[in-house]
């Protein structure tokens, strides 16, 4: 139970006691990521409704208190009140004693953006590809070295990413099915097909393994807008650990944790850094999708505030138009990303039309493993 609770550092933090003579103390600007009101989080499936980058850099603590056995804060300068549950603060304190063990690119990696590559997007035509080895060999290898490629020439028709998959190896199938709508129209009569944009993001953070490679295709796109964007995630891991070398230590040798419990069913969890380093420093992937980010408890009470500054600007910089490179779909047109480096978003559209699109994911591996033997026959023939 709750026995006290005391505002410091100029409202930056807050130390709460406990009957057992424990005390933890949390930073506002993580009390306030994580507030469970119905504005911040989806009453429906908890999903996060808002940015890191809509909370105030400066977000202060103005009062707190314990009522009815929870704990309330307003915050400033929203002049926002919340209450946490004791019982939920006691489960993701993360003020303790810890210790953590410290965490680039192979040379076929080449990071890009929007300068080096919005002119240059590696696309290929699906009849050459499939019937040609060369072709279907250097849009694999594009995928390979930028983590991301065009294909033209798909049936506009449900089901046609499935070619997509085909020509390297298998879908990987989920509990959203063999593949999944991305149906949106203007005015729509169904909520869930909406015309919003969507933050740049890799896809479904909350699974280990989390897929390797998402394909999505173009049936239908008769809107004003609604132009799809990719941002190369190492690029922007680079920038910041040259910008910030303490703030891409913190991210990529502490954990996040994602999470999904939006279907019946099904409740997704794991457990990984925003910025995956292996044991020799090769950067190996970025997981980033503010939505299904869970409360951060792996980081000390020392680090956490650092940690989420370095959060925020690695989510500023991926917002920097300098790292996206923008295409609109049209019929019978998909796009593959690298979903452990890749980010892809949406922009927003209006007008009149509709805008329906099929998404699907697959293993790396599989890609990987074609292009190997592709490239392992061709210098066979040369031999």
């Amino acid at each position: 139970m709750l026995t006290h609770v005391l505002v410091g550092d100029e409202g930056r933090t807050i130390e709460l006691g406990w009957t057992e003579g424990k005390r933890t103390r949390f930073h506002a600007v993580w009390l306030r990521d994580n507030a469970l009101d119905d504005k911040t989080r989806s009453a429906g499936n908890g999903q996060r409704l808002i940015t890191i980058l809509d909370i105030p850099a400066k977000t202060r603590i103005g009062a707190a208190a314990i009522k009815a056995g929870a704990l309330e804060i307003s915050f400033e300068p929203e002049g926002k009140t919340v209450s946490f549950p004791a019982q939920w603060l006691r489960a993701n304190a993360y003020d303790r004693d810890e210790t953590r063990q410290p965490g680039w690119t192979g040379d076929v990696i080449q990071r890009w953006t929007r300068a080096t590559m919005q002119n240059a997007v590696p696309r290929a035509s699906y009849p050459a590809a499939l019937h040609g080895r060369g072709v279907l060999r250097e849009w694999l290898s594009a995928v390979r070295t930028y983590g991301f490629a065009v294909m033209d020439g798909l049936p506009a028709e449900s089901g046609a990413l499935c070619k997509v998959s085909d020509l390297f190896g298998y879908i990987r199938e989920t509990n959203y099915g063999r593949w999944f709508e991305v149906r949106a129209e203007v005015n729509p009569n169904n909520l869930a097909y909406t015309n919003l944009g969507l933050q740049a993001h890799t896809d479904n953070p909350y699974r280990d393994p989390v897929p390797t490679l998402q394909i999505l295709s173009c049936i239908e796109n008769t809107v004003e807008g609604g132009e799809s964007s990719v941002v190369d995630g190492f690029a922007v891991a680079a920038a910041l650990q040259t910008e910030n070398p303490e703030g891409f230590r913190l991210l990529s040798s502490h954990a996040a944790r994602f999470e999904y419990a939006g279907s019946s069913g099904v409740r997704l969890q794991a457990k990984r850094p925003m910025i995956e380093l292996g044991p020799d420093g090769e950067l190996i992937c970025i997981r980033f999708n503010n939505r299904s980010l869970a409360p951060t408890v792996d980081v000390s009470f020392a680090e956490m505030g650092a940690y989420y500054a370095a959060y925020r600007r690695f989510a500023e910089l991926i917002e920097d138009p300098s790292f996206e490179v923008t295409f609109k779909l049209e019929p019978g047109q998909a796009f593959i990303v690298d979903n452990t480096r890749v980010m892809h978003a949406r922009k927003a559209f209006s007008g009149t039309g509709k805008r329906w699109l099929q998404g699907c994911y697959a293993d790396k591996d599989g890609l990987l493993s074609t292009l190997a033997a592709i490239e392992h026959g061709f210098k066979e023939a040369a031999e």
